[in-house]
């Protein structure tokens, strides 16, 4: 893939551009949010580029499982293991402003709702 087609993301996963990596496997790359909404904000992104969660096939049911039990793992490891949030936006209505599935992990603090 040309460096022009790769996302932000794949480019901190490539290390080409500079992350905070709590997490990695063979399957995804976990960082800090350079903005962070809350005193714990890690991004869960899978080395698979899937655009939005939208975009997810049968196919990709067992990476999407994946991801969901690794961020309760990394919840723990940051100490919100009790109390976190995650977050998927689908879509740039959502809020998403990169194109490759993500979550966020955020916790540390009390969390209101409705979230937006």
């Amino acid at each position: 893939m040309s460096d022009q087609k790769k996302t932000l993301f794949e480019k901190i996963i490539d290390r080409e551009l500079p992350g905070t990596i709590v997490h990695e496997d063979e399957h995804c790359v976990a960082f800090r949010d350079v903005n962070p909404g809350a005193p714990i904000h890690i991004l869960l992104v899978p080395r698979k580029p899937i655009p939005r969660l939208c975009d997810a096939t049968p196919e990709d049911q067992p990476l999407l499982g994946h991801l969901m039990l690794t961020a309760n793992r990394i919840a723990e490891a940051e100490g919100v293991g009790e109390a976190f949030r995650l977050v998927v936006n689908n879509g740039a209505e959502a809020g998403q402003s990169v194109f490759h599935l993500h979550l966020h992990i955020i916790g540390g603090r009390a969390l209101s709702w409705p979230p937006g």
